[in-house]
């Protein structure tokens, strides 16, 4: 249904006039998505205050059958907060609800406002001697809703666990306007169904999380950080189950960096510099931190590494010495997205296999790639140590770029064939969005995908919470 100027007054008056945005240039900012494949149009943007306000809002908007697009930052990878192009849509972004609302160091507990944006959290958690240890590249300007609301995986999965192992309790509108409070800080509560987790990971479509009580963990009090060159890919999980067994199980992050992704970023990014003499096919980037005092990780850490080195696991290793020398070494990890597309079109794959199948996807899918789409450059990195590999693929040296992204389906159904057939998954952690959303009809179990419809049809009828994302 169109939506009137009586309904978007009633809307106004609820967040009052300079959190409604109508005018076209002042909407272009919510109406275009981090990569660029998505240019919608909104009827509305709203930017409500408090809980309040959003169940008011929904309630009115379900009324009117208005559908709703939540929205954090903004800086999804899939559209998962991009709106469609018929203007139907009121954006509701949560930016204005970015308060810490309680700090608990003794239950280890954060509660937040779903606009708090990720490195806020990380900065509160720390000032009072605590980590809250989710990371990913955007978090200096992601939020937390929308980091719960596609079940965000990043750099410290391996040790603390993905978005929805980090909450404990959620506040959540529902489709028609009501408020669930289920924000408990408890490690245990075993009195039913685990409603949190049915919107973790949902994406705003079965209604929009206002705020989240998170896990904190100690401060780590010592870290310890490598860059290590390795002459066969298969090494690197050998090196993975290594630092696991000698550490105590005090690796935090395993990332692995191929020769071509290092050289891009050398190419491309300012300050960036490749640390070793000669050049290595492959790299591993190590962190282990710990919390304790009386067990000094470095001791284990260059163990590893000497041993290793012994061994032939490894070629060569760069040890961070300073916290600056860490930060360049993190500088290679992190900067291997913005270098790319400097490289021209890139096709994306957030994929997962097993640890153990990890070697063999690459292998396998690089020799896919090179057979079916000759000169297209495989820059395949990431989170080796759960398993979670970015499958980016850089377009041929001098090739057309729209020429070259318009093959983006039939590149993935090559990817994600070899995925499948590993029993892995097509999104690791960045989500469905309305970008993979025939993916799930194609690759999901039917009758897993028959439960996810059900439930999108039990919670939310009349299909106006983030329509067109995830399940259609």
């Amino acid at each position: 249904m169109p939506l009137d100027q009586t309904l978007r007054d009633r809307l106004a008056d609820i967040v009052g006039a300079a959190a409604c945005i109508s005018d076209a240039a002042a909407m272009a900012p919510y109406l275009h998505e981090e990569r660029g494949l998505y240019h919608g149009k909104a009827a509305l943007v709203l930017r409500p205050g408090s809980t309040a306000e959003v169940a008011k809002i929904v309630q009115l908007c379900a009324a009117a059958r208005i559908p709703i697009v939540p929205q954090g930052g903004n800086t999804g990878l899939c559209g998962g907060a991009a709106v469609h192009e018929d203007a139907s849509e009121v954006i509701l972004n949560l930016g204005r609800m970015n308060k810490v609302r309680a700090i608990d160091p003794l239950n280890f507990t954060i509660t937040v406002d779903a606009g708090c944006i990720l490195s806020d959290v990380q900065d509160a958690a720390d000032e009072r001697g605590c980590l809250f240890p989710l990371s990913l590249a955007a978090e200096g300007s992601c939020q937390i809703g929308g980091n719960l609301a596609t079940n965000a995986g990043g750099i410290n999965v391996l040790r603390y666990g993905n978005a929805r192992d980090l909450v404990l309790g959620l506040e959540v509108v529902l489709p028609d306007g009501r408020i669930w409070n289920g924000l408990r800080a408890l490690g245990k509560d075993n009195t039913g169904y685990a409603l949190r987790h049915l919107f973790v990971g949902a994406e705003g479509t079965l209604g929009i999380i206002t705020a989240a009580v998170l896990k904190l963990f100690p401060r780590p009090t010592e870290t310890a950080t490598a860059l290590c060159a390795l002459d066969k890919l298969e090494d690197a999980g050998k090196l993975l189950n290594r630092a696991r067994a000698l550490s105590g199980d005090a690796v935090t992050a395993f990332e692995l960096i191929p020769r071509i992704g290092l050289e891009m970023c050398v190419k491309h990014i300012a300050g960036a510099s490749d640390p070793f003499g000669a050049p290595h096919p492959w790299y591993v980037l190590t962190e282990f931190s710990t919390s304790r005092p009386d067990v000094p990780v470095r001791a284990s850490f260059e163990a590893l590494l000497e041993r290793s080195f012994e061994e032939g696991l490894i070629a060569d290793a760069v040890v961070a010495e300073s916290g600056e020398q860490e930060k360049s070494l993190w500088k290679l990890r992190e900067s291997l997205p913005e270098a790319q597309k400097y490289e021209g079109g890139s096709i994306k794959h957030d994929v997962s296999v097993p640890v153990s199948r990890v070697a063999d996807f690459i292998t396998q899918g690089t020799a896919a790639i090179a057979q079916h789409f000759p000169g297209a450059r495989p820059v395949p990195f990431g989170h080796l140590g759960d398993g979670n590999i970015h499958f980016n693929i850089s377009q041929p040296v001098g090739a057309d770029k729209a020429a070259y992204l318009a093959k983006w389906e039939e590149m993935n159904r090559v990817v994600h064939d070899i995925v499948a057939r590993m029993d892995g998954s097509f999104s690791a952690e960045h989500g469905i969005g309305m970008l993979k959303v025939n993916e799930m009809k194609h690759y999901k179990d039917p009758v897993e995908l028959d439960l996810m419809r059900k439930l999108k049809r039990a919670i939310d009828p009349a299909n106006l919470m983030n329509p067109g994302k995830v399940v259609d």
